[in-house]
C-alpha cells in the first residue's frame, strides 16, 4: 500500500473517529426527547393532559410532546410506538388501550435502550415504571358509594368501561362491583360491563338500547371520560335524568351542563393536566438515569409512594365532579 493511500485512510479514520466522538458528545448533552402516546387524540381529557405535558416540558427544559391516535385503538398505539423507536427518543410514555397488545412493542423499545413509562396501566408488562394518581380500590369504591347514594342503595344498574382491554378501567369496575356486593346487597348489576366509554356515540347508543331493554334500570356507572357524556345525552333525550342515576368521571368542560342540569349526578377524576406534568417529570428522571424513590415529590401531588417490586409510582389526588366544584375545574381548563 502506498504511503499516500495509507495516509488517506488514516486521515479518514481520524475524521470518522472525531465525528463519532462528536456525535456521542452531542447525544450526551442533547435535550431529552419524551413522547407520550395517548389513548386517543382530540378529546378534552387528553387535550388537558397535552397541556400539562407542554407546561412541564417548558419548566424542565425538555422536548416532550403527545402522540394522539385518531381512534382508541391498540394497533394505532403500536404503530405510534414503533415510529418513536425509529426516532430513537429517550422515553416513551403510554396510556394503553390494550396492555397485552402493547407488550411486544414496549419490549422492543426497552431493547433499543428507550425507557418506558405507562399510566392507567397497573401491572403492565414490558415497562420500566407505571404512574397512577389514585388507587384502584379508592377510585372504584368512591364511585360506587356515590351511585348507591343516588340510587337509594337499591335497584339495577349497568357498568361502562373504556374498552374491555383497558386494564385500569376494568380494575376500577371490579373494585366497585365487589364493593357493591358486600356493602349494598340490594343493588344488582345487570349483565356484563360494556366497553363503550371512550366513545360518546357508542355510550349514547348503548344507553338507548339498555333503556329500551331494561326500563327498570336505576343507575349507570361509567369509567371512561366519554361515558357520562354519551349516557347523559341519552338520558336527557328520553327524559330519564330523574329516574336513572348517572355517575362517572369525565372532563369537566365537556360535562358541565349535564352536571348543572342534574343529569350527571357526580363522579371523581384526577386532573389529567397534572398527570401530564407528572409524566414529564418522571420521564426526565428516567432519561437522566435516575430511579424513582419512595417519598419523592411530584408536581401538584406532593410526596408519592414508590413500590420498586411492582414498578409503581403511586399518588393519591382526586377531584370531586359535583355542582359545587365544577366551575373551578372548568376555570382550570379541564
Amino acid at each position: 500500500m502506498s504511503m499516500n493511500r495509507r495516509s488517506l485512510l488514516l486521515t479518514a479514520g481520524i475524521g470518522t473517529l472525531a465525528l463519532t466522538k462528536g456525535a456521542a458528545l452531542a447525544q450526551a448533552t442533547e435535550v431529552p426527547q419524551i413522547a407520550i402516546v395517548a389513548k386517543i387524540g382530540g378529546i378534552p381529557w387528553f387535550n388537558a393532559m397535552d397541556a400539562g405535558i407542554k407546561k412541564q416540558a417548558e419548566a424542565l427544559k425538555v422536548d416532550a410532546w403527545m402522540v394522539g391516535p385518531t381512534q382508541a385503538d391498540a394497533a394505532q398505539q403500536v404503530r405510534a410506538v414503533e415510529d418513536l423507536i425509529a426516532r430513537k427518543v429517550n422515553v416513551i410514555g403510554v396510556v394503553p388501550n390494550d396492555a397485552a397488545a402493547l407488550e411486544p412493542v414496549l419490549a422492543r423499545a426497552k431493547a433499543a435502550g428507550i425507557k418506558v413509562l405507562t399510566h392507567e396501566s397497573p401491572d403492565q408488562k414490558a415497562n420500566d415504571w407505571d404512574l397512577e394518581l389514585t388507587t384502584v380500590a379508592a377510585y372504584g369504591e368512591a364511585h360506587m358509594d356515590l351511585l348507591a347514594k343516588e340510587m337509594g342503595e337499591e335497584g339495577k344498574y349497568i357498568v361502562y368501561v373504556g374498552s374491555l382491554t383497558v386494564p385500569l378501567h376494568n380494575a376500577w369496575a371490579d373494585a366497585a362491583i365487589s364493593y357493591q356486593k358486600t356493602k349494598y346487597p340490594k343493588m344488582e348489576m345487570l349483565g356484563d360491563r360494556f366497553g363503550v366509554a371512550e366513545s360518546l356515540d357508542d355510550s349514547f347508543r348503548t344507553t338507548q338500547d339498555q333503556l329500551r331493554a331494561h326500563p327498570d334500570i336505576k343507575g349507570i356507572l361509567t369509567f371512561g371520560s366519554q361515558g357520562p357524556i354519551g349516557a347523559g345525552k341519552a338520558l336527557d333525550d328520553r327524559g330519564k335524568a330523574k329516574s336513572v342515576a348517572l355517575v362517572g368521571g369525565y372532563s369537566p368542560g365537556q360535562g358541565q351542563k349535564y352536571v348543572k342540569q342534574g343529569i350527571i349526578r357526580g363522579g371523581f377524576i384526577w386532573n389529567p393536566m397534572t398527570a401530564g406534568e407528572c409524566l414529564v417529570q418522571v420521564a426526565k428522571m428516567l432519561a437522566e438515569g435516575k430511579e424513582p424513590a419512595d417519598g419523592m415529590e411530584l408536581v401538584e401531588v406532593g410526596a408519592v409512594k414508590v413500590d420498586k417490586a411492582k414498578r409503581l409510582i403511586q399518588a393519591q389526588k382526586l377531584e370531586s365532579l359535583d355542582k359545587a366544584n365544577i366551575d373551578r375545574l372548568v376555570a382550570l381548563g379541564l
